[in-house]
């Protein structure tokens, strides 16, 4: 449950004084945009973007990105109250599909490996079977407990989601599994059963005439009407935070199994769609040309985000030969699909620049597309740090988003270096940019998102802003696109191979509230942070299907700043409110170069007493 509570009554616009808050030498404004530089790589069309379909994808979704940004005097787009009637059902669910259960672990056992150890080596991998998979789904995608006070029970997940509203649904692709199914099959996960709701049964040679032995699919798909039903316009970008939450979810909790992951990205949108089945099942949702309300019972279709191999680890080099695999899934619609989805609400809102923008941002088959494998990166642990003696089941399923932090606890300096080492994606490298450590393998792209940090209390280490760079061949372009009094010094006991640099000191903690949509949590930690990332050349020299997977890399990224607070034994929460442009005005970002996407605070929590805890599934022990 991120807070990104929309507080409409709190619209003054802060004074400038509290843009630029350091010591006296930094009081010079931002230059104009006529003197910024803008970086090589936008300067450069490369082909993809000179015809001009592709040069209106790419306006179309840069609008879309401004358009949905909150303003000192203005929040984006969205419901100016909650109609509850309509909240949407958190649970999708396939209505005559068989259902199979998993198997929950036995109460007070746990023989997952550690946490820490996982983040060094894989452990020897698990074969696939129903309790291997039954425990990778219990601690990626599961219920992670209820909550209960006065009249209203909600449950929580172990993928995060903002205002726990969870658009994000997933899929098994599966070889046979015994006890699950005797022939190959693809399944829809239901988490609150715990449960696998088979779809359809898939050709025995799919397996086999692509993938390694032991290995499995997982497809990640967004109900963006339930995240709209609260946010409105935003969602979308909240609707990718969570597909980036569960990707790293489901990254972790292979790892602990002796199991890799790697994004599929060289499957486009038609694919994913035959894939998980969502081909006829869901009527095709006509996008209106404004926002309607009504009874749009399409609305509730789930977009395909993306399909994850899962594989046993340390199995060497194999190539995915995107061209037979994708004629391979294009038979899946003459398959025999059971189930019908249930309806979420009664009655909808579209906000349609959300399709529209979906529509653009689609991925096609990209058939050049290689696989590459890299062993793991090990991340590094801080000198004199002493290991975090939690098991990776414990920590994933304990983690929990903080509602309030305490304001007053702090953090050991070495402590921070040991989280900030832990986000690196190249793990313990000379340079950071390939994202090869976890959970960042995951996806196959290079590092595009930094992170500026609001340190408030760390001991010995001075409040102020600081910047982790996180590809460092961005450093030059980074230093020149932001302020020219910066500092960029490595601060005090920085670990060598930590890329992390003190911009400039003063105390931070109004400012950073201020910048969250006046939000306490921003300030009441250790730190906080915005995720920034390398936005409109990503788009340019890619193509615009990057701009949802740099929200995935913040919510991966995200994810792991989440296990490492409660592994050292404080919380964090995801912020997706926050007021875009004077973020990027602290910085003296002009443009779309560098944009930030996601925020995030570390700290102490404040536990509401009222608030009734109870398990997320009852076994024999548990009075139902």
């Amino acid at each position: 449950m991120r807070t990104i509570n929309h507080h409409h009554h709190h619209l003054l616009r802060p004074s400038t004084t509290l843009l630029r808050p350091f010591t006296t030498n930094l009081t010079n404004p931002p230059p104009p945009p006529s003197t910024m530089s803008i970086s090589s790589s936008s300067t450069t069309t490369p082909q993809n973007i000179q015809n001009p379909q592709q040069q209106s994808l790419l306006s179309q979704t840069l609008t879309y990105h401004n358009q949905t940004k909150h303003s000192f005097t203005n929040y984006a787009n969205g419901p100016r109250g909650l109609d509850w009637a309509n909240q949407p059902n958190p649970f999708r669910r396939y209505i005559s599909a068989p259902l199979r259960p998993l198997l929950h672990p036995p109460p007070n056992s746990d023989d997952s490996p550690l946490y820490d150890s996982i983040l060094r080596s894989f452990p020897p991998p698990k074969p696939i079977s129903i309790s291997t998979i039954s425990e990778f789904f219990h601690n990626s995608l599961a219920l992670s407990a209820w909550k209960s006070t006065g009249f209203s029970t909600w449950s929580l997940r172990v993928n995060p989601s903002s205002g726990n509203l969870h658009p994000t649904e997933s899929y098994i692709i599966s070889p046979p599994i015994e006890s699950i199914s005797d022939s190959g099959f693809v399944a829809h996960y239901a988490p609150k059963e715990h449960s696998f709701e088979i779809r359809t049964q898939i050709p025995s040679a799919f397996f086999s005439e692509f993938f390694p032995e032991g290995s499995f699919l997982i497809g990640l798909s967004s109900v963006f009407w339930r995240e709209a039903w609260k946010y409105g316009e935003r969602a979308f970008r909240y609707c990718n935070h969570d597909v980036g939450h569960a990707i790293g979810a489901v990254a972790m909790a292979a790892a602990g199994n002796g199991w890799d992951v790697k994004i599929l990205d060289g499957l486009g949108h038609d694919e994913l769609k035959k894939v998980m089945g969502f081909d006829g099942v869901y009527e095709e949702f006509e996008i209106p040309d404004r926002s309607v309300k009504g009874k749009l019972n399409s609305i509730e279709f789930e977009h395909p985000d993306c399909l994850i191999l899962v594989f046993p680890s340390g199995i060497g080099e194999f190539d995915v030969n995107y061209k037979d695999l994708s004629r391979a899934i294009s038979e899946f619609s003459k398959l025999d699909w059971k189930g019908e989805p249930n309806s979420l609400s009664k009655e909808h809102v579209c906000w349609d620049v959300i399709y529209r923008t979906a529509e653009a941002v689609k991925k096609p088959l990209t058939l050049d597309t290689k696989f590459i494998m890299n062993s793991l990166a090990k991340s590094v642990n801080c000198d004199g740090y002493s290991h975090v003696n939690i098991t990776l089941r414990e920590l994933v399923r304990k983690r929990r988003s903080a509602v309030d932090m305490d304001g007053v606890t702090s953090m050991e300096r070495n402590t921070f270096y040991r989280i900030l080492l832990r986000c690196l994606p190249s793990g313990f490298q000379e340079k950071q940019k390939r994202q090869l450590g976890l959970p960042f393998r995951a996806m196959d792209w290079d590092s595009e998102v930094h992170c500026v940090l609001f340190v408030h209390r760390v001991v010995g280490l001075p409040k102020g802003l600081y910047f982790l760079v996180r590809n460092e061949e961005h450093f030059e372009d980074l230093k020149k696109s932001t302020r020219s009094d910066f500092k960029w010094e490595k601060p005090e006991g920085c670990p060598p191979e930590l890329p992390l640099y003190e911009l400039g000191r003063a105390d931070c903690t109004k400012l950073a509230k201020h910048l969250s949509c006046h939000q306490d949590i921003a300030s009441d930690g250790c730190f906080s942070l915005g995720m920034v990332a390398h936005l409109e050349p990503t788009l340019r020299n890619k193509g615009v299907w990057m701009y949802p997977r740099l929200f995935w890399e913040t919510g991966v990224l995200g994810q792991l700043l989440y296990l490492e607070a409660h592994a050292v034994g404080v919380s964090a929460t995801g912020i997706g409110c926050f007021f875009d442009d004077p973020v990027h005005d602290v910085l003296g970002l002009t443009g779309l170069n560098y944009q930030s996407l996601y925020h995030f605070t570390v700290g102490a929590p404040v536990v509401d007493k009222r608030i009734m805890s109870l398990p997320a599934y009852p076994g024999p022990s548990v009075d139902a």
